[in-house]
């Protein structure tokens, strides 16, 4: 039963996680790089996704309203003091995780390392923008903000992860005049 105690459509429901499960798990493993705290992040998403199944299918855009949960789940778990807790290290009997083939798997390590540091709201419109490819107007509806915010976390977000990596080149976007 959903809040107020409106039966939700269970076959619907479920018919839409199985099929967005993989793409909120990308999205979640791209903003925190931890698999675990990923599965946390989309589990109470779900969570929140059940309880408002009907106004999340009646959006406009099912799959932008639940990104836009995915994305407020992440940015306030900080919130909660569980998350101040980290375990180092790993088990001896724990495989590490095979690295995608390829010639960048140096560079895109670390750049993984660096958007870590990168501040959480401006790492959420890099992943959004960069990773997830989507433009400014569907990032300021997830994120709840204005275009010129975006862009403008788009800019310092870039420029932070310049410092972090040490490069000041032409090998990342500006992050200006674009769409």
């Amino acid at each position: 039963m959903a809040r107020g105690g409106d039966p939700v459509d269970e076959g619907e429901y479920v018919e839409y996680v199985t099929g967005a499960l993989p793409g909120l798990r990308r999205i979640a493993h791209l903003l925190c790089h931890d698999a675990h705290r990923a599965d946390d992040i989309v589990q109470t998403t779900l969570t929140r996704l059940y309880v408002h199944w009907r106004r999340a299918r009646a959006a406009e855009d099912t799959d932008r309203y639940v990104r836009a949960m995915l994305v407020r789940v992440f940015l306030s778990e900080r919130r909660l003091a569980w998350t101040r807790v980290r375990l180092t290290g790993a088990p001896a009997d724990t495989p590490g995780r095979a690295s995608a083939p390829g010639p960048d798997v140096e560079t895109r390590a670390v750049v993984r390392a660096a958007l870590e540091r990168v501040p959480r709201k401006q790492r959420a419109v890099l992943v959004l923008r960069f990773l997830c490819d989507l433009p400014v107007a569907e990032v300021a509806e997830i994120l709840g903000c204005s275009e010129g915010t975006v862009k403008s976390q788009t800019a310092h977000g870039l420029a932070r992860l310049r410092a972090l990596m040490g490069a000041r080149d032409a090998a990342f976007p500006t992050g200006r005049g674009e769409e």
